[in-house]
Parts: C-alpha cells; structure tokens; sequence
C-alpha cells in the first residue's frame, strides 16, 4: 500500500521554520499567539498533527504570514 503524502503534515515544520526565522523562542510566539506552550511544542513535533484553524491562526498571525504560507507544504523562507 502506498502512503499518501498530508499537504499538512508539514505544518509543524513550518512553524518551527517562521519561528526560527523570527528568532522567537517557542515560549515567546506560544506567548504572543495566546496559546498554551505545549500545545505550540507539540505541533512541532507532530504529536498534533491536525491543529484547529483557530490555534493555526492564532500562531500565523503570531508570525505576521497568512494561514496559506503557514500550511504550504513546501513552505519558502520570505
């Protein structure tokens, strides 16, 4: 059986990337989105894999970059 690819199983990485690009620590944009630090830690890692569109929102706005880049698959670094 062939795996089919998630276009949003990389949303944690992208958050990751954003983040680091930003130089945010996870507490700071976990902070500045208004959700809770573990929630942010365990999306990057892909322990939630499907977050709501409110927490995504809340971290894209956090990062100042449209829910679309936040959930490329291929996300580019702006």
């Amino acid at each position: 059986m062939k795996n089919k690819t998630n276009p949003y199983e990389s949303i944690g990485a992208n958050i990751r990337r954003y983040r680091k690009q930003n130089n945010l620590s996870q507490d700071a944009l976990a902070r500045n989105a208004g959700i809770p630090y573990t929630t942010l830690s365990k999306i990057e890692i892909g322990v939630i894999k499907n977050p709501s569109v409110l927490i995504t929102a809340k971290i894209a706005g956090a990062l100042n970059i449209t829910l679309d880049d936040l959930i490329k698959k291929n996300a580019k670094n702006k």
